[in-house]
C-alpha cells in the first residue's frame, strides 16, 4: 500500500540555515532517504519552495479564479513530502517519525488511493 507522509512546519520553529541545528536537521533528512531507499519503500518525494512562490486556484461560478500563496491560513505549512509503499499504516508510521520535522511539525499519513488496482 502506497502513503504519502506530508510534511508540515512553522517555519518560526525551524532551525535556521546556517546554524549546527539546521544541519543536523538535514542530516537527518539525509538519513531518512538512505534508509528509505535501503529498504525499498521510497517511491518519491521532494522538498517544496516557499509559501511565497504558490499560486491557489479555484473555479467560482465557472470563472478560474488565482490567488498567491496558499489558500489556508495556518501557522504551519506544507513543505514537502514523501511517497511510500509499505506493508500498512504501522510501517508508514515508522517512516514518518524517522522525519526530522516532526520534532517540531507534524508528518501528516495518508494512503493514496488506488484507482487501477489491476496495474493495467
Amino acid at each position: 500500500m502506497q502513503y504519502m507522509l506530508l510534511i508540515y512546519s512553522d517555519p518560526a520553529r525551524e532551525p535556521a540555515y546556517g546554524t549546527p541545528e539546521f544541519d543536523q536537521m538535514m542530516g537527518g533528512y539525509f538519513a531518512v532517504n538512505e534508509q528509505m531507499k535501503a529498504d525499498g519503500t521510497m517511491r518519491g518525494g521532494e522538498a517544496l519552495k516557499g509559501i511565497e512562490t504558490a499560486t491557489s486556484l479555484r473555479i467560482k461560478s465557472g470563472r478560474v479564479e488565482t490567488m498567491d500563496g496558499p489558500f489556508a491560513e495556518t501557522r504551519e505549512h506544507l513543505g514537502g513530502y514523501y511517497i511510500v509503499d509499505v506493508p500498512d499504516l504501522d510501517a508508514a508510521l515508522k517512516y514518518a517519525a524517522m522525519i526530522p520535522s516532526a520534532t517540531f511539525g507534524t508528518v501528516e499519513v495518508r494512503p493514496l488511493m488506488d484507482y487501477n488496482p489491476t496495474g493495467t
